[in-house]
């Protein structure tokens, strides 16, 4: 039986390459989330599939990642992080050529479902290989910068896409990944050091493997459908079921397990469950954002598809200036303060959104709420993962974070899903108020009719007169903001309530004060350690003691 061999120390020319490695892989993970969006046109026009394929283009890539997480970290512990952090990345490059080469909309499909596989193996696989190269105090840093670069690629993902398809193709928006993957695997062969000895006592949990990811995968396809067929159609009710069940069957097969890929007792443990409960509200929150904001800037305000893409930019910039920083001070100062502080922040941001209406002007109207936010969200990320994952020992760090992304992913579906009845129903009683009283012709009636079952869509008009037209576009506009202020109410309530959660449940980790370097007591004055002193102590000096 082999005995793990721990690593040695890394360098700081190693630490460096490292973090940029592990920010081009989770970069290429980001950009693939959002740049295909806007080429799901081209990508119709092209190889058909109607909009049914269209949402399996995206959904396909949403289900694999969201199913995976968790399997693919607790691999990593087993395996090592290097490892699956390599074919990861290895794994996305095959299948981005697969995808920019596919001739039908079925194998666009088959190939964005193995992209999401390759991203699940890569990104819990990037944190535990930080986990693994930074000391203690400087992995919040290290997380914080590694969190805002690889920011750039969710920010960067729609007016990349757009400019590609613009001047090139659709295929491109897949063909961009080979070059990134390319220079992140010569970076792993060479800079990021060997995986410890493998622990033969240490196995893969097959069958946990395959109760988490089926369990995980018929959540994430039941709150992908639930939109398109709501809570009772069966292609959403049965699966929700049965994933449930399956997660349920996974929990008490992983207690009895001797080779458990999630080891129950992390559950146990105060800060790696609030964190993770935080991480749930506040990434529901987050979800909300993104998803209705650039909708209503195109739908409502009237903004194209690259403005509204571009909208939420500065968060990037922000976090790419701050976010390590912030990292930093809460490895100084515990986070539990920036836990608590950061969320409410950024809830303000967003409810500095709820001013919005159809005419919105972004220095007046949008940048402040967005700055706001971007500085809240600063605050909060590095600390609160770098404290899920304190929690853990670093042999289940793949493991701890992959349950943290799961819950990241998870909750973006679950918020979209729930609150998107709330702002359907919003939506479709303003238009009622509207057009209460208003006179509609047979084909205006139809309209309306379609108006309320599509929010924040555009009225259809052909066939009406003129008063009709203007009556129909007043209510899509009016109901359009009311049912936007919903959302982002719901959303800085969301933010708000983590904020509040993690002041009231987090605990900073205690100081470690070590015996042997306080031989002397109080016999020679105090201790040095007292008030965190760096001086010598007067009367340490005075006695010729050693400050302690």
């Amino acid at each position: 039986m082999a005995t793990p061999r721990p690593p040695a120390p890394a360098d700081a020319r190693t630490k460096r390459l490292t973090l940029l490695a592990c920010v081009l892989a989770s970069t290429i993970v980001m950009i693939d989330g959002s740049v295909v969006g806007v080429a799901l046109p081209e990508i119709r026009d092209d190889l058909g599939g109607g909009l049914a394929g269209q949402q399996w283009v995206t959904n396909g890539y949403l289900l694999t990642l969201g199913s995976l997480l968790l399997v693919a970290g607790s691999i990593g512990d087993v395996l090592g992080a290097r490892r699956v952090f390599l074919f990861g990345v290895v794994g996305f490059g095959v299948t981005s050529v697969l995808c920019a080469f596919a001739p039908t909309i079925e194998v666009l499909v088959l190939g964005r479902a193995l992209q999401g596989a390759s991203g699940a193996a890569l990104t819990p696989a990037a944190l535990a290989v930080i986990v693994s190269v930074f000391d203690a105090d400087e992995r919040n840093r290290a997380i914080g910068t590694w969190t805002a670069w690889s920011g750039i690629g969710a920010a960067i993902g729609p007016v990349l896409g757009g400019w590609l398809v613009d001047v090139a193709s659709w295929h491109w928006v897949f063909l961009i990944n080979v070059p990134l993957v390319v220079g992140t695997v010569v970076l792993v062969a060479r800079v990021i050091p060997a995986d410890r000895t493998r622990d033969r006592t240490r196995h893969v949990d097959v069958p946990g493997a395959l109760l988490c990811a089926a369990g995980l995968g018929g959540l994430t396809f039941g709150l992908i459908r639930q939109p398109l067929g709501g809570w009772g159609a069966p292609d959403v009710a049965l699966p929700l079921a049965v994933g449930a069940v399956l997660l349920v069957l996974f929990v008490v097969h992983e207690d009895r397990s001797p080779d458990s890929m999630l080891p129950l007792g992390l559950f146990r443990r105060r800060n790696f469950v609030v964190g993770n409960v935080e991480t749930l509200v506040m990434y529901g929150g987050l979800s909300l954002l993104t998803f209705y904001l650039v909708i209503f800037l195109q739908q409502v305000a009237g903004w194209d598809a690259l403005e509204a893409g571009a909208a939420l930019v500065p968060v990037t910039a922000v976090m790419l200036v701050l976010a390590g920083r912030f990292g930093a001070l809460a490895d100084r100062h515990g986070p539990r303060l920036f836990m608590g502080l950061g969320p409410l922040i950024a809830g303000a941001g967003l409810l500095l959104l709820l001013r919005l209406d159809a005419d919105v002007s972004y220095v007046a109207d949008l940048l402040p709420a967005v700055a706001l936010f971007a500085l809240g969200l600063s605050m909060t990320v590095a600390p609160l993962t770098a404290t899920v994952l304190a929690d853990a020992e670093a042999r289940n760090a793949g493991a701890a974070s992959g349950v943290n992304n799961a819950v990241a992913r998870v909750a973006g579906l679950v918020a979209v899903a729930v609150v998107g009845i709330a702002v359907s129903a919003s939506f479709g009683s303003a238009v009622d108020d509207r057009l209460d009283g208003t006179t509609l012709g047979p084909t205006a009636s139809r309209a309306a009719d379609a108006l309320r079952d599509g929010p924040f869509s555009r009225p259809e008009l052909d066939g009406t007169s003129a008063a009709e037209a203007a009556a129909l576009r007043s209510a899509a506009g009016e109901a359009g903001v009311s049912a936007f202020r919903l959302g982002m109410g719901i959303a800085g309530g969301l933010l708000i309530a983590g904020g509040l959660i993690g002041a009231a449940g987090i605990r900073n980790p205690r100081r470690v004060v070590l015996a042997a370097d306080c031989a002397g007591g109080q016999v020679v004055g105090q201790p040095g350690d007292v008030g965190n002193a760096e001086a010598v102590p007067t009367s340490a000096a005075a006695t010729g003691t050693t400050p302690t």
